[in-house]
């Protein structure tokens, strides 16, 4: 499922507590994710389903799809969150994020219930997908789920517990620490390059994981610039002082548009002068030049004003 659509930020914030939900939803995130998983005590998870929907439904999401994580697929809340949250709010639900999603399987499940629940409350669009990539399994297995149902919009890198899957030693989610030095590269390469082919290749999106200390604004900003120099569309938030950062570092800056422009505009001059190939600034432009450039300009226009 292609959704032309700006996800530089992901903004998560707990399911049970409803003065957080709005703080969340008076913010500038491109994505508020109200979450059912991992910000949840285990005792507070059915009594969380109703703020859950009473923010869904009554909240102001100014135009952002209305989101929320479920619980993995592997624990006795994710029917119950599904059923519960879809029914209590009419169908009014735009996207579900699933975690710990480890084959297309658990993709397809998720889909056929959904198609299930929507009909009962007559849903006319399908709700969407975004995947959480977090496990050795998950990763062996990213390109299926990325393709395994139409719903799907993004593909998610999940640190922490993909950490926990590789027995990899990490301190904090997300954040470097003394074993980064002790590798001789970015210990987080393989699976965030990894996942952003399986993104691109089925048209969906990439966005990264968190960034545990939401003090650290400078180290937060360099895991955006990381992930922003691959080619992840953006990145999830723990607070919302993070939010401003993710949404400058995943724009398109000031000087990548006046080169897309200029690039273009010569590009137009070239054809009217019939010449195939051309030089500017010293630079050999050609067909791929051209795609970058276009690339460029289209996720501006995706960019909220």
């Amino acid at each position: 499922m292609t959704i032309e659509r700006a996800e530089r930020s992901v903004l998560a914030t707990p399911g049970s507590n409803p003065r957080m939900i709005a703080k969340a939803l008076a913010s500038d995130a491109d994505v508020v994710m109200i979450d059912l998983e991992d910000a949840v005590a285990p005792d507070a998870k059915a009594a969380a389903r109703a703020d859950v929907a009473q923010a869904l439904r009554e909240g102001d999401w100014r135009g952002r799809p209305r989101t929320f994580r479920m619980n993995a697929l592997d624990t006795p809340w994710f029917v119950h969150d599904l059923v519960e949250v879809i029914a209590a709010t009419n169908g009014l639900v735009d996207l579900i994020v699933v975690p710990k999603v480890n084959r297309p399987e658990d993709v397809r499940t998720v889909a056929t219930i959904l198609a299930s629940l929507e009909a009962g409350v007559g849903v006319q669009n399908p709700i969407g997908l975004e995947t959480q990539i977090e496990s050795a399994a998950g990763l062996a297995q990213c390109e299926a789920i990325a393709t395994a149902s139409p719903r799907v919009e993004s593909l998610v890198f999940g640190p922490g517990d993909y950490a926990a899957s590789v027995r990899m030693p990490l301190a904090a989610i997300g954040m470097p620490d003394r074993w980064d030095t002790d590798y001789p590269g970015h210990r987080w390469d393989y699976p965030l390059h990894r996942i952003l082919i399986a993104a691109r290749a089925a048209g969906v999106r990439a966005i990264d994981g968190p960034y545990a200390d939401f003090r650290d604004h400078d180290g937060f900003r360099r895991s955006c610039l990381t992930a922003r120099a691959l080619g992840y569309d953006g990145k999830w938030c723990i607070h919302p002082d993070q939010v401003p950062i993710a949404n400058e570092v995943f724009s398109a800056d000031e000087a990548e548009l006046t080169w897309a422009r200029e690039i273009l505009a010569a590009n137009s001059e070239a054809e009217r002068e019939g010449r195939g190939s051309f030089s500017l600034n010293g630079q050999m432009v050609d067909a791929a030049t051209l795609r970058m450039a276009r690339a460029t300009l289209a996720r501006a226009r995706q960019e909220p004003a």
